[in-house]
């Protein structure tokens, strides 16, 4: 099972999908509709440097639930690198599809940070 802990449904396309389409029924495989809780990474603001940069700690995960046998979770990108040593269940979106207008529709297929 895939559940999808983004806050945003996951289309994916068959590889042959070309960039530059506004269809989005063309080639689509399956979407995966996203859960009510999406994962995201808690920070911590650390204060600000003299220049006006904030330090932030990013890392801490929120809306995950533990690992389970047979349950995989797509993830953003950020979440998944930030987990990646402690969880084998993250998956992301891979190899983007994008519209003529140049944005992100959907992908081609997950894959596992490794």
């Amino acid at each position: 099972m895939i559940l999808n802990r983004t806050p945003h449904p996951i289309r994916v396309y068959e590889w042959a999908r070309e960039d530059g389409n506004d269809d989005l029924d063309a080639q689509l495989k399956y979407v995966i509709d996203p859960e009510p809780e999406p994962a995201r990474l808690a920070t911590i603001e650390l204060g600000t440097q003299a220049d006006g940069i904030e330090l932030v700690e990013f890392g801490h995960r929120v809306d995950l639930p533990r690992p389970q046998d047979g349950v995989r979770h797509v993830v953003s990108l950020v979440v998944a690198l930030a987990l990646a040593p402690r969880r084998s269940d993250l998956l992301v979106p891979y190899s983007e599809v994008r519209n003529a207008s140049g944005t992100v529709i959907g992908c081609r297929a997950l894959a596992q940070p490794v």
